[in-house]
């Protein structure tokens, strides 16, 4: 039996957050510091509305809680991680990169270039058709570039990107959407699971080397949240609503490597310019959801089926009446509450959250310098 296509990529949990360096400039002309955002759909703040994919999250009840109660293409109730970087930061929310409001100053915030269902590898959400991939992403980014460039001038623009905070969410989807989507999929038949992590992860390292060509000077890379915990997993994998565990397995390979990798980038470019963040551990609500608050980290809020987690959330879906007490939104995706959690994690935590340093101690960093 085949497993339905699913739209959007396991808890990634990619979280992201951080800095508020002043742009070198005449003292006059301060401006804040621009926000980059490339991935999935734990971080797309709609430019999937704009393409013939069936990877959207343009209809109610998505964005019941966002400030407008309007679906916007985040795949949240309401604020998604790169809406809470923003808010940190004391910027306006990224408009997504395709939308037609992102023009002349606004292009100084940054922008946000994710597109649901997308992965590492660009076999990836091949059932979501017309997707924006990260190397589509990229040149996009390029584009925008030189749009900044026309605005601002070239050295401006190329300080601005520089200086710039940049999130890069990706993972999930290659193991949710890719080597467990079906039973004896192409990539689980060509790999093991330690394998297949370790392909992820040489291909992870080109996409990082090239957005650093790009200009990415402080970027924040996420792993993958406990992909067997997320309930659609559960739905479909679990008779007791246990952790899935060949899906908690690859989370649990590659999340090291991926922190392994960041530091070997590191050290090859002299430089700290990416920073790992371990979104499976920053996701600790999920094995204790009283104690942060929440009633359950098994039920999703919108759904339906086993635990919720079937589907995709729609207007005919369950839908529970205090979104603040779910950890999860849909049968993929955090609610904005378990966003905040893992945003306050990352600015706070220790080493064991994020390396080489939190947000904290980058935000005070960079403000010196």
């Amino acid at each position: 039996m085949s497993t339905p296509p699913r739209v959007c990529s396991s808890v990634t949990m990619a979280v992201a957050l951080v800095l508020m360096v002043i742009l070198p400039g005449p003292p006059q002309a301060e401006a804040a510091r621009a926000f980059f955002v490339f991935g999935d759909s734990l971080v797309d703040n709609g430019n999937n509305n704009y393409l013939a994919t069936t990877a959207r999250a343009d209809s109610p009840p998505y964005g019941i809680d966002f400030p407008t109660h309007r679906p916007t293409g985040h795949f949240s109730n309401g604020l998604n991680l790169p809406d809470l970087v923003s808010e940190q930061m004391g910027s306006e929310l990224l408009l997504p990169y395709l939308s037609s409001e992102l023009t002349g100053q606004k292009l100084l915030t940054g922008a946000n270039f994710a597109s649901a269902g997308i992965g590492i590898l660009n076999d990836t959400g091949v059932q979501f058709v017309n997707i924006i991939r990260i190397f589509k992403q990229f040149e996009l980014f390029q584009q925008y570039q030189q749009r900044v460039s026309a605005l601002i001038g070239g050295a401006q623009a190329k300080r601005l990107v520089n200086d710039a905070l940049v999130l890069v969410t990706l993972g999930g989807n290659d193991f949710v959407n890719n080597y467990f989507l079906v039973p004896f999929s192409a990539r689980s038949r060509q790999y093991s699971i330690s394998q297949y992590s370790q392909y992820l992860i040489s291909e992870y390292r080109k996409i990082l080397l090239r957005l650093y060509e790009l200009g990415g000077r402080r970027v924040l890379v996420t792993g993958t949240g406990p992909l067997g915990c997320v309930p659609a997993a559960m739905a479909q994998r679990s008779r007791n609503g246990e952790c899935a565990p060949e899906l908690q397995r690859a989370a649990a390979i590659f999340n090291p490597l991926l922190v392994q990798m960041v530091q070997g980038l590191n050290a090859q470019l002299g430089t700290e310019a990416f920073v790992a963040a371990n979104a499976h551990a920053s996701m600790d609500f999920l094995s204790n959801p009283r104690k942060y608050g929440f009633v359950t980290s098994r039920v999703v809020c919108c759904g339906q089926g086993p635990y919720n987690g079937v589907g995709l959330c729609t207007p005919l879906s369950n839908l529970c009446s205090n979104r603040d007490v779910y950890a999860f939104w849909d049968p993929f995706h955090p609610s904005e509450r378990a966003n905040r959690l893992i945003v306050q994690t990352m600015m706070t935590g220790s080493s064991k959250y994020m390396n080489p340093m939190n947000l904290s101690t980058i935000m005070a960093m960079d403000s010196r310098n």
